[in-house]
């Protein structure tokens, strides 16, 4: 395999990560076995992208969509994050530099899920490796949605004019305002659309799709995507040098 060039390494990689019910129909194993195994990856290629210098790392764990799927598996998605924490609690806090955030509506969620993920977000603050961004009961139309409201609002209080409006204020309204922008969106399992996930920040981003389901997602499987990535000509609407 052709090695990564490391003075290339995008800085910011967002992940839809799809699959994982496949993965364990596959085996016949109920869909949860699937996103049981989807942690420890996620746990391994954050890893190897922190080693490797990427910056920020932001994946799709829950949508505002997927409260739609069977009761069961939405329950079981709640309480996994809880029950991974606690099991590699010492790992993740103490042995990884990686900083953990949050994006999403807060409001839905069990609090034992939201006291767990303020938890991993406070107890890493200080670290000074990869963010890696949960996304969980995100959906990138209702994070523009709210930053539509909230710019409305400035300007129906008189805080700012309508031409006062650029699409870098809608960027510094968004969850991602304090990110850079987003340079590589990855989709595993074969899918091929970005699902609500990040659409304003994609907008010059480069998709990467992959058959591979998200389980078996590993960090070669993750360098294939980067090697893919530094092989393309990013124009930015304008013409190569």
């Amino acid at each position: 395999m052709q090695e990564l060039d490391m003075n290339r390494i995008p800085e910011h990689i967002g992940i839809i990560l799809d699959g994982n019910g496949r993965w364990a129909k596959k085996r016949h194993m109920p869909r949860k076995y699937g996103h049981r195994h989807g942690a420890f990856t996620l746990r391994d290629i954050a890893r190897y992208a922190n080693s490797i210098g990427v910056k920020y790392m932001t994946v799709y764990c829950f949508s505002t969509e997927n409260w739609k799927r069977p009761i069961d598996e939405v329950q079981y998605l709640m309480k996994a994050p809880s029950q991974y924490f606690k099991r590699f609690f010492k790992d993740l806090v103490e042995n990884t530099n990686v900083r953990y955030q949050v994006i999403g509506r807060k409001d839905r969620i069990p609090a034992m899920l939201s006291n767990t993920l303020n938890e991993a977000v406070e107890l890493t603050k200080n670290h000074t490796g990869m963010v890696l961004t949960l996304c969980i009961d995100y959906g990138s139309q209702d994070e523009i949605t709210t930053a539509v409201k909230e710019i409305a609002k400035e300007a129906r209080d008189g805080a700012i004019e309508i031409n006062d409006i650029t699409p870098e204020m809608i960027t510094n309204h968004l969850f991602t305002k304090d990110y850079p922008k987003l340079d590589l969106l990855i989709r595993t399992s074969g899918e091929c659309r970005l699902s609500n996930f990040l659409l304003w920040q994609a907008a010059y981003s480069e998709l990467y799709f992959t058959d591979t389901l998200f389980p078996d997602f590993t960090p070669e499987e993750l360098k294939k995507a980067l090697i893919a990535y530094q092989g393309r000509d990013r124009r930015f609407g304008g013409l190569s040098k």
